[in-house]
């Protein structure tokens, strides 16, 4: 078994490190405006002809959201509202979020934008994204033409 030098400097910036991760995380408690910003997790599906676009948008009405739809992106922008309540009794803790949010999600391919459909129900956005005509997958017959040019197999398979 190989020995292994003690490098005591290196365990003690490991340690500083830690400790200034943790403090930093109390410190974001108490701030109303962390830098960490709340975006909705989305959830992007190819179905042949469409895309179909999913968004987890919990605890907000439709009526404070902003959908955009362009050929190539999608941007959902929206916002917490914050409802004041007069009680005798303050928070103890609250890890909810208010405030806007946005997300920009790019699409693999372009879509028509004016002919987008859009559910929104129990916190979820459902948008279906037809496909632009020119990246629609298209069958077409592949004709070979005259028999005579084919080769047969049991010539191709000769070395």
């Amino acid at each position: 078994m190989p020995l292994i030098r003690w490098q005591p400097f290196h365990e003690m910036e490991s340690l500083r490190r830690q400790m200034d991760q943790l403090f930093d995380e109390f410190a974001g408690m108490n701030r109303e405006t962390s830098s960490k910003t709340w975006a909705p997790a989305i959830e992007l599906k190819d179905e042949n002809d469409h895309l179909v676009l999913r968004a987890e948008i919990p605890g907000v009405e439709g009526k404070d959201l902003d959908i955009q739809v362009a050929r190539e992106a999608v941007s959902i922008s929206g916002e917490h509202r914050y409802e004041k309540k007069t009680e005798e009794k303050g928070f103890y803790r609250s890890e909810f979020r208010y405030g806007s949010f946005q997300r920009t999600i790019p699409l693999p391919v372009p879509v028509e934008n004016d002919k987008v459909q859009a559910e929104f129900k129990n916190g979820i956005l459902t948008l279906t994204l037809p496909k632009a005509e020119e990246v629609r997958r298209k069958v077409f017959k592949v004709n070979l033409g005259d028999s005579q040019s084919a080769i047969p197999a049991s010539e191709n398979n000769q070395g």
